[in-house]
């Protein structure tokens, strides 16, 4: 077994998105091959309905897939296919785009006027680009959660772990998506399949991450930081992005409040990508004709 290296230590960026989603940004819109086959990750959390209410009006996508997961709140959602509903806590909503969708997605708090979730993206090959566009709506309850002795708790959304398996099925990079909970000072070890990129996305409280004693220097995007000597643990808090380097399992020591964090794998799709706002395609010839049928009507192929 080897413990994978951190390769980046980042923090959520703020950023505003929809018709004026207040969110924080822990990757995306920028270099891809890091993280193939993920191209963002959003992450939804406000406890001001202003910041969030005006939602994601109607807009496209082509060529990916895109994983909204909440955990406070509901989130509206309706599509040029004629497909509505709302997802709530702890449900799961994975949309294939493939050839070509538009929808819309409008979150409302809780009865304290909290809204926490998350959204990734999603790359399809070359092959799967023009699809047919796919739902697959998951209610919390039928999402696996393992708790072993230790109290540690995973959340299998798609992909298998600890003897389960996650609902999620037939998505082509493969993913692994766990929503990982290690109690205070515990330390686990979670295997990740070395042919696979992946991530984690601290959430809630703290922790250290073993660095496998790697002697190349870390990769910090803080503020005022231009990187720091790796040691042999890093520490990761709240909105912290910690990118992995190649290996076959993670070790993470569990701060004082414990630790909560998003575990992401896929393989890699290694092709080309060409992308502006909700569209991905492989070629900037097949990014303009994507935009072009959306101008003139013909966007929808299905």
């Amino acid at each position: 077994m080897s413990i994978r290296p951190i390769k980046r230590l980042v923090k959520a960026a703020p950023t505003i998105e929809g018709a004026g989603v207040h969110l924080r940004r822990a990757f995306g819109f920028g270099a891809t091959g890091d993280f193939d086959p993920f191209l963002l990750l959003d992450d939804f959390r406000n406890e001001n309905p202003d910041d969030y209410r005006p939602g994601f009006p109607w807009h496209p996508h082509r060529g990916i897939e895109t994983i909204t997961y909440v955990l406070t709140g509901t989130v509206d959602h309706g599509d040029s296919l004629g497909n509505s509903g709302t997802i709530g806590a702890g449900d799961v909503q994975w949309m294939t785009a493939g050839s070509g969708i538009i929808h819309q997605e409008m979150p409302h708090g809780d009865d304290r006027g909290r809204m926490h979730g998350f959204q990734l993206w999603a790359n399809l090959p070359s092959a799967l680009k023009m699809t047919a566009p796919r739902y697959q709506d998951i209610t919390s309850g039928d999402i696996p959660a393992i708790t072993e002795n230790d109290g540690t708790t995973v959340r299998v959304i798609c992909g298998s772990f600890w003897g389960a398996t996650g609902p999620v099925d037939g998505v082509a990079a493969e993913p692994q998506y766990l929503d990982v909970s290690v109690p205070p000072g515990r330390r686990r070890t979670l295997r990740v399949d070395s042919s696979r990129h992946a991530f984690a996305y601290v959430f809630s409280g703290s922790g250290r991450f073993a660095n496998a004693s790697d002697p190349r220097p870390v990769r910090t995007d803080r503020i005022g930081d231009a990187g720091a000597p790796a040691a042999p643990d890093q520490e990761a808090d709240n909105r912290s992005l910690v990118l992995f380097d190649s290996g076959d399992e993670i070790v993470v020591q569990a701060g004082d409040e414990g630790i909560r964090f998003l575990l992401v794998s896929g393989r890699p799709i290694e092709e080309p990508v060409a992308w502006y706002g909700p569209i991905v395609m492989n070629t900037p010839e097949e990014l303009q004709q994507a935009f072009d049928e959306f101008r003139a009507g013909t966007f929808l192929k299905r």
